[in-house]
């Protein structure tokens, strides 16, 4: 593994999840960060076999996780821009958002940030990508779960009523 691509890349994470986080007091950002680790490392462990045997059922899965991914950070970040009306971040919106993909499920970006990781530790699973991918796992449902309270707190009884409408990441299941 390159360590100093680890090094720069866990300090730019750092940067991203924390210190924007508790800048704007979202808590979140500190669990989120594990996620981001997580996958970071995945990536560094993978990218070598990343196209090697391309149409072994565990790439074809992984290459339909990734895709799947991708769409939803797309539509769930453009909804939350369009109609989140957020000041100087896009995570801070000021609307409660219930529409498209939102009207489903409450964390969509979380899914695709949990689906990215999956679909990354598919391309070579090893002992090490599988405990990485479960840490993935575990730290998007925590980052959900406070990011869950921070939204009761900002949006009150709109958001606990919107809670029992969704699920977390899976319509109709989680």
């Amino acid at each position: 593994m390159n360590y100093y691509a680890l090094i720069t890349g866990t300090i730019i994470i750092i940067l991203f999840s924390w210190f924007l986080s508790i800048k704007y007091k979202r808590y979140h950002g500190i669990a989120r960060f594990f996620a981001f680790e997580s996958i970071f490392i995945l990536v560094l462990l993978n990218y070598k076999v990343w196209f090697t045997n391309p149409f072994s059922l565990p790439q074809i899965f992984s290459w339909i996780l990734l895709i799947f991914s991708a769409y939803v950070v797309i539509d769930g970040y453009l909804l939350l821009k369009r109609k989140g009306k957020p000041d100087s971040n896009f995570e801070n919106t000021s609307q409660l958002v219930t529409s498209g993909i939102y009207g489903y499920i409450r964390h969509p970006l979380y899914l695709s940030v949990f689906l990215l990781g999956t679909g990354v530790m598919l391309k070579d699973m090893g002992k090490v990508q599988v405990i990485l991918g479960f840490i993935n796992l575990i730290a998007v449902w925590i980052t959900a779960s406070i990011e869950e309270n921070e939204m009761i707190s900002k949006f009150g009884n709109e958001y606990k009523e919107y809670m029992k409408k969704t699920k977390m990441f899976i319509p109709f299941v989680v």
